[in-house]
């Protein structure tokens, strides 16, 4: 999702008139010398801003090929490791699970995180409402995949009928109506602000904090509401898979013999690994006041955005004998 803003848009500085002068709450005058002397005018200044400077990860010009560089290699092996993930597990009948049918998923919105790319006003607001509803559906994707896990390892034999297929799919759906209300909630909220000032902001992404910061309107509202209404959408998928895991751990160390607990944790190892990266990222972002952001929350943002998303094929397929057996076959297959 804006890994092209990397591409680091430097504004350049030109000569301004009259009507590029930044919009502001005041009345400006100008001099008018049309009449040999020297008159006030009252400058109608209504318009806000209608489009945001978006100056990436750094200014320096000599950064920009590297950094275009790497981030385009990250976005290319995103792309392809996400889809290599779905094409396998849609190809393969032996991975057609509840836990599989989530994975697809979550590698399905971890490719849409990284093709958002849009820096006029509309589409600022564009792409904050989809990086919203993406990043939490990420997140209730991941209390489904740490419930199967549940399921499966706490109460087996009731797997196949508490997670059949009609069950997964409501459940999928209910997670991305839910991140989009969310989403559009914090939209709307944002919309109603007034932007007058600078345009510039100082980020690779539109994010909600360094918007809010641009804001020369009251800003107490948003503040309040991702405070509140934003930190329980954060905080409660978290305590979900914690308490599941809590109930895994248990029921594990009850397993008698070694080989059937080393079992039953790889199947959580590669979760535990992403939800660890991907909420102790957000966590650093979103839970602090407004005052605190500062520019080092970009490397914060940058995890759980880019790497998150690239990174995910890698954990599920390491150490994933069925992951690895379905991406064999899906390029056996491709070169026959």
């Amino acid at each position: 999702y804006g890994m092209f803003h990397l591409l680091f848009r430097i504004p350049k500085i030109t000569q301004c008139t009259v009507h590029q002068l930044p919009k502001t709450k005041f009345p400006l005058f100008v001099a008018n010398q049309s009449f040999g002397s020297v008159t006030m005018e009252k400058v109608n200044q209504t318009r806000s801003v209608s489009e945001f400077i978006l100056l990436g990860l750094s200014s320096r010009p000599e950064d920009q090929k590297p950094l275009f560089i790497i981030f385009l290699t990250m976005y290319l092996v995103t792309i392809i490791g996400n889809l290599l993930i779905i094409l396998a597990i849609h190809s393969d009948p032996q991975l057609q699970t509840p836990m599989y049918f989530f994975l697809s998923f979550l590698s399905f919105t971890d490719i849409c995180f990284t093709t958002t790319k849009t820096i006029s006003y509309a589409g600022c607001l564009t792409q904050m409402y989809f990086i919203y509803a993406l990043g939490n559906t990420d997140s209730c994707l991941l209390v489904l995949m740490a419930f199967d896990r549940y399921v499966a390892i706490c109460d087996p034999f009731r797997y196949v009928t508490t997670m059949n297929h009609c069950c997964c799919i409501l459940l999928v759906a209910f997670s991305c109506s839910f991140s989009h209300v969310h989403s559009l909630l914090h939209t709307l909220l944002l919309n109603r602000l007034t932007f007058c000032d600078s345009n510039i902001i100082h980020h690779f992404l539109c994010d909600i904090n360094p918007l809010l910061k641009l804001s020369c309107s009251s800003t107490f509202v948003n503040e309040i509401m991702i405070m509140s209404e934003g930190s329980v959408v954060l905080v409660t998928p978290f305590l979900c898979i914690t308490l599941s895991y809590i109930q895994i751990f248990i029921t594990v160390l009850k397993i008698p013999s070694a080989a059937g607990k080393r079992k039953a944790f790889s199947t959580c190892g590669s979760h535990l690994t992403v939800v660890t990266l991907f909420y102790g990222s957000i966590f650093c972002v979103y839970l602090q006041p407004l005052s605190t952001y500062t520019v080092r929350d970009h490397v914060a943002t940058l995890a759980y955005t880019v790497l998150s998303s690239m990174l995910n094929p890698f954990i599920y397929s390491l150490r994933n004998k069925d992951m690895e057996r379905g991406l064999r076959k899906l390029m056996a297959r491709r070169k026959s």
